[in-house]
């Protein structure tokens, strides 16, 4: 017992030292990246790790600043001009959203975003931090979105630093160069940041560089809130509360699927909320459960919680330990770090087998991307599910069409041998097949005009899904045609439920209740004997004459 206590301990050190050792150069190039700072970075991933490890989820999730944060947070910065106050009270709504929602149900909705969109909205923010990292690469100041990232790269071309891009080309050349094998054990970004910088200092590189770090603990500051405020800047803070909670719920499926368990995403969802919540009353980045950070620990060993404890303890400690050494490191050996990032935040997997996919995933994915790169995120993610929901619609609107039977019985045959006037009588059954439903109610209507003829039709819908009222409204017209056609309907409902929801609209009573079968046999018996009688009235009336 105590030997597996052990194991389990010393699996959650290893991961944590590993997963920390991932997070420090992460962390500190994406607070430089937001315009915090590299401390703020830092300290918030020890904050929200700790707080959301003791609170949150039971699995080892390592949090802190990530890449889709990063943009998020960049491009707030710039719409409210670098004001760090607002931005704070920003970041202190959102952590109160996340706990807002970690009270609804809303969190389980994140694993019905289709595939498409979040690949579209990956490769966009990999995209993103490429373009706006390719500046600082060169010696150039970093800008705050994409599209003047491009446009001041035009001009920069003659501005620049060769010290900067030499230690950048560098930086790159080992953070892609590592073997995935040797990656494992020791992370390629840490390698980059440690030999990239000492050779800056020994070469007296010209660079720009960190300078400083705050290592002392953060002051506890209350974010200056005012209602005009809080109502101007809360679509921002949705914007943040969203970004942060939807990669941390990401996340958590990662891990569960890596460790075979089911974690609580509301419980995850309050410790980040928290967590988040006390990062901005320290004035450090607010995160989200970092996929990469998460992934690294558990291959390594991690079970449990303990890991979210351990990594904090670990940066704080190679931050009190490092903090000289962290003042040295170039901005292009970050900006080298943050490229690779943004790579492996892109979808190469779909990009690889992206012309064998579905013309319609292909237009959702490409709309997020473009949104996203070009425009905002949340939109990008918003028009992304909105565009697939409705491209699935109209495949199942497609889908769904009338299957026509013509019943034909030997005695009917006989009968109508007798009267060739009467060779038109027929008895239809007509099957809904699919869904039934505001997508395909107006193109089924449209093929109840090729009825002509029929003088009883079963209609069959043998579905197990209740109608919306799109359908309830089409199912209503459908019966007004058909009356006018002088044909007789027989419905077919063997669910109770929907049976209950079309009599509790009359949609029953326009039919009458002896018009209504639970099974279709039952529909075609009363049909053929209608039919009959029918027939041999009209052939007795004709002897009469």
């Amino acid at each position: 017992m105590i030997k597996d206590r052990l194991k389990i301990f010393a699996g959650d050190v290893l991961g944590s030292l590993n997963s920390a050792i991932v997070a420090l150069p992460q962390a500190l190039a994406f607070g430089v990246a937001t315009g915090f700072g590299a401390g703020a970075g830092v300290w918030g991933a020890i904050i929200l790790c700790f707080i959301a490890g003791i609170i949150g989820a039971k699995v080892p999730l390592v949090s802190g600043i990530t890449g889709p944060v990063t943009i998020v947070i960049a491009s707030i910065m710039h719409a409210l001009n670098a004001d760090i106050s607002s931005v704070i009270l920003v970041i202190f709504m959102a952590g109160i959203l996340q706990i807002a929602l970690s009270l609804t149900s809303l969190p389980t909705i994140v694993k019905y975003v289709p595939y498409p969109v979040i690949s579209g909205f990956m490769n966009g923010v990999g995209t993103i931090i490429i373009i706006m990292q390719i500046n600082p690469l060169i010696g150039c100041p970093v800008m705050s979105n994409t599209i003047n990232s491009i446009t001041s790269l035009f001009q920069n071309l003659n501005n620049i630093n060769y010290d900067a891009l030499l230690i950048g080309i560098l930086t790159l050349a080992i953070v892609f160069a590592v073997p995935k094998k040797f990656n494992k054990i020791i992370p390629s970004q840490a390698i980059a940041l440690v030999i990239c910088t000492i050779i800056s200092i020994k070469m007296g590189l010209n660079v720009e560089r960190i300078s400083e770090v705050s290592v002392g603990l953060p002051a506890l500051t209350l974010p200056k809130a005012h209602l005009h405020e809080v109502i101007t800047y809360f679509h921002y803070a949705v914007m943040l509360a969203i970004v942060l909670s939807a990669e941390s719920l990401l996340t958590v499926l990662v891990a569960d699927s890596l460790m075979k368990t089911k974690t609580s995403s509301r419980n995850m969802l309050l410790g980040q909320g928290l967590g988040n919540m006390v990062c901005a009353l320290t004035g450090s980045l607010p995160g989200s459960a970092a996929t990469m950070r998460t992934v690294a620990a558990i291959n390594t060993g991690s079970t449990t919680r303990l890991t979210a404890v351990i990594n904090p303890i670990i940066l704080i400690v190679l931050l009190f330990w490092l903090s000289g050494f962290v003042a040295q490191i170039p901005l292009a050996v970050l900006a080298g770090i943050l490229i690779k990032i943004g790579y492996d935040i892109i979808d190469v997997k779909l990009l690889k087998v992206i012309k064998f996919a579905p013309r319609d995933d292909l237009y959702v994915l490409i709309i997020v991307f473009l949104l996203t790169v070009f425009y905002n995120l949340i939109v990008a993610v918003g028009a992304g599910i909105t565009c697939a929901a409705l491209l699935y619609a109209k495949r199942t609107a497609d889908s769904a069409k009338l299957v026509h039977k013509t019943v034909y019985d030997k005695d009917i045959e006989k009968l109508e041998k007798l009267l060739d006037k009467d060779y038109k009588h027929k008895i239809r059954v007509v099957h809904i097949d699919g869904q039934f439903f505001f997508g395909s109610a107006t193109q089924l209507i449209s093929q109840f005009e090729d009825l002509w003829g029929t003088k009883i039709l079963i209609l069959d819908y043998s579905s197990d899904a209740l109608l919306d009222i799109s359908a309830i409204f089409a199912l209503e017209d459908i019966i007004i045609r058909l009356k006018a056609q002088k044909i007789k309907i027989l419905l077919v409902i063997n669910n109770k439920d929907i049976y209950k929801q079309l009599n509790d609209l009359g949609i029953t009573a326009q039919i009458s209740e002896d018009k209504i079968f639970y099974t279709e046999l039952e529909a075609i018996e009363f049909a053929k004997n209608c039919l009959k009688n029918k027939i041999k009235k009209h052939h007795f009336w004709q002897r009469k004459k």
